[in-house]
């Protein structure tokens, strides 16, 4: 069985925060894929299903953000897991919006629901980095982690979201390298064959037509002055 942990903070006001978009990616793979419904336990938000060929409970701590790891680990502990099932779904400043890695274990770089984590169940667990960028200034973070995500963020917030469900189900038998294939497809697909071919020469402008030479024959001159 496997531990799929969204981080973020609950209650509508911070739904659509960037903070939040672990608790996004959970909810998509939910829906995509038929999982049961929401239920209360563990101080979080639970839902059963299967990824692959695993059993994969998502856990969406409700404890708020710098206490998450007392949610992870009541569930780890009831399931008798280990801390290496358990993949954290959190947001990454030191990633552009838009780009996904996976990473086994690590320090928790100043995020509070990864420290919190790191407490209760140690940090050798993996964990689904999702860029949000940084705001430039650390004064700034807390804000705008803190803020919705902007209309134009829709689109590309929408191909990650999109692309972790698709690959979940390689996260869940630990197939990373097909997991970031699937979300690469949706965020960065590969051009056409129309559009890696060369591209076609703009219609020349009225001066450009006027400096080609004529070569017409006198006589052909002739026959298309008086048509």
């Amino acid at each position: 069985m496997k531990l799929f942990v969204g981080l973020g903070n609950p209650g509508q006001k911070y739904a659509r925060n960037r903070h939040n978009i672990g608790f996004m990616a959970l909810e998509r793979i939910a829906e995509d894929h038929g999982f049961g419904p929401w239920k209360s336990k563990f101080q979080a938000e639970i839902a059963e299903g299967r990824l692959g060929g695993q059993k994969v409970l998502l856990v969406k701590p409700q404890t708020f953000m710098n206490r998450s790891g007392q949610s992870v680990g009541e569930a780890m502990r009831f399931y008798k897991l280990d801390s290496t099932d358990v993949t954290v779904f959190h947001d990454e400043l030191d990633l552009a919006p838009g780009k996904v890695r996976v990473k086994a274990g690590g320090g928790h770089a100043g995020h509070n629901g990864l420290r919190s984590i790191h407490e209760h169940i140690s940090p050798a667990y993996d964990r689904v980095r999702l860029g949000i960028g940084h705001p430039g200034r650390k004064e700034m973070v807390s804000p705008y982690v803190l803020s919705d995500f902007a209309k134009a963020d829709a689109d590309w917030l929408d191909s990650v979201l999109r692309g972790v469900s698709d690959g979940a189900h390689y996260l869940a038998d630990d197939e990373s390298g097909k997991f970031m294939n699937a979300v690469a497809l949706r965020t960065a697909p590969p051009r056409s064959s129309k559009q890696s071919g060369k591209p076609e020469s703009p219609p020349k402008t009225s001066a450009e037509a006027a400096s080609v030479p004529d070569e017409r024959s006198a006589m052909q001159k002739l026959l298309d002055k008086f048509r």
